[in-house]
């Protein structure tokens, strides 16, 4: 069962921008779009993934533009998915300021794409372990430290780098 979920996650594929809905949807259409690709993802399976309150904050907050005439676009749904994912690891203000980054470089398309993309790689690379040519020696317990290590590595590193960097 658990190779099964694994296998799944692996193989999982984020829809790319063209592949987003060309209609704009309303907000419960929303919602179960985001669950239907982003739920494989939700390990803890008792939270929500999105629900329409939290929705409604990120509009509150600014981190995504306001819905038109209460309903939902492809930039919508782009945003969504990328706040959905990096929730798990940013605060929703540190989300915020890193898509705030990212768009004033990039196309919010390319961008959106780009970012999926990195996501599916990073997550084969995990689970195949190709991000090191010794990773095959490491127990799966030493290869879980190194992960967890590098998790706070990487996220130290956006901090510095991007979240702060007004601050130095």
């Amino acid at each position: 069962m658990q190779d099964e979920k694994i296998e799944k996650v692996i193989k999982h594929h984020l829809p790319r921008w063209n592949e987003l809905p060309e209609i704009d949807l309303y907000l419960d259409q929303v919602v179960n779009y985001l669950e239907k690709y982003l739920g494989i993802l939700n390990v803890n399976g008792d939270e929500k993934i999105i629900t329409k309150t939290m929705i409604n904050n990120y509009v509150k907050l600014g981190i995504m533009p306001a819905p038109e005439k209460k309903k939902y676009s492809k930039s919508h749904i782009a945003y969504l998915m990328v706040i959905c994912i990096l929730k798990q690891v940013y605060s929703i203000g540190d989300i915020g300021k890193l898509i705030s980054e990212t768009i004033a470089y990039f196309e919010l398309s390319k961008a959106y794409n780009r970012f999926c993309a990195n996501i599916e790689v990073s997550i084969k690379n995990v689970f195949f372990r190709k991000e090191f040519p010794h990773i095959d020696k490491m127990t799966e317990e030493q290869y879980l430290l190194k992960n967890v290590v590098q998790a706070v590595a990487d996220k130290l590193y956006v901090e510095m780098k991007f979240l702060n960097k007004d601050k130095n």
